[in-house]
C-alpha cells in the first residue's frame, strides 16, 4: 500500500471547510459552487479552490451546465467513506450551542438522506421492519431475500440487474449506531420514497421526513406504525 496515497487523502478531509462540503453534499444531490460556499460559510473564490481540490483528489465529481459548474461525491465509495468518518466522529460531538442547531440535529436524526438511501431513525425503522418480516436478512451480512425481492417489484420499484454495486449493503448510522439498509436497493428505495411523496426533503440539510401518504404507505407495505414513525 502506498502511504503516501493514504497521507494524501486523510489530507483533503482533515479541512474544515473540505468537511462540511463532502458532507452537505451526502444529500447525493449535485451543488453549484457558489451553494457550498454558502453552506461552508467561505468566499466563493475559496470555495472553488477547495473544491479543485477535492475533484483532484478523487471524492468529487464535476458536471458543467451551461454557466453554472456542479459538483457531487464521486461515488458510493466516496459517501461511504465520508458516512463512515462522520460515524466514527459522532460519539464525541459537542451539543448544539443554539436552538436552530438542537431543531437540526434533532430533524436529522429522525430521518435523513445518506447519499442516496435513507438513515436515522426512519431508515433503522425501515430495516428493521423488512427484516422481521422476512424481506431483508441481517445475520450472514445484509442480503435480500426472494420475498424481499418480490416485494420491491409490489411496491413499484425496480431493481438494478447486475452491475458493480451491491444490492444490499449495511451501513452504519452514525446516529443510531445500528445498520440501515444501502446499496443498490437502498438507494433505489429512497428515489421511489421521494419520487413519490413518502418523504419530502425539508430545510437545506439533509433531514426529510414522512408525509402522511408515506405513514399509510409504510404501514401498508412493511407494518410500520404511524407512532414508530412519528
Amino acid at each position: 500500500m502506498d502511504t503516501r496515497k493514504v497521507a494524501a487523502l486523510a489530507a483533503l478531509l482533515a479541512d474544515d471547510t473540505r468537511a462540511a462540503v463532502c458532507l452537505a453534499l451526502l444529500d447525493g444531490r449535485a451543488w453549484t459552487a457558489g451553494e457550498l460556499a454558502r453552506h461552508a460559510r467561505v468566499a466563493p473564490s475559496t470555495a472553488s479552490e477547495h473544491l479543485g481540490k477535492l475533484v483532484a483528489g478523487g471524492l468529487l465529481a464535476e458536471e458543467r451546465q451551461g454557466r453554472h459548474r456542479y459538483v457531487r461525491l464521486a461515488g458510493d465509495r466516496a459517501a461511504r467513506l465520508v458516512e463512515e468518518l462522520a460515524s466514527y466522529a459522532a460519539p464525541g460531538e459537542e451539543p448544539p450551542g443554539t436552538l436552530r442547531a438542537a431543531s437540526a440535529r434533532t430533524a436529522m436524526a429522525r430521518g435523513r438522506t445518506c447519499y442516496d438511501h435513507l438513515a436515522g431513525r426512519l431508515g433503522i425503522t425501515i430495516t428493521e421492519a423488512m427484516t422481521v418480516r422476512g424481506l431483508l436478512r441481517q445475520d450472514t451480512g445484509f442480503a435480500l431475500t426472494d420475498d424481499g425481492l418480490d416485494w420491491f417489484g409490489t411496491a413499484g420499484m425496480t431493481l438494478p440487474l447486475g452491475g458493480r454495486r451491491p444490492l444490499a449493503r449495511a451501513c452504519l448510522d452514525w446516529t443510531e449506531r445500528r445498520p440501515h439498509l444501502a446499496g443498490a436497493a437502498g438507494a433505489e428505495l429512497c428515489r421511489h420514497a421521494l419520487a413519490v411523496g413518502w418523504c419530502e426533503r425539508i430545510g437545506s440539510e439533509r433531514a426529510v421526513r414522512v408525509t402522511p401518504g408515506g405513514v399509510r404507505a409504510l404501514g401498508d407495505l412493511l407494518g410500520i406504525t404511524a407512532e414508530a414513525l412519528a
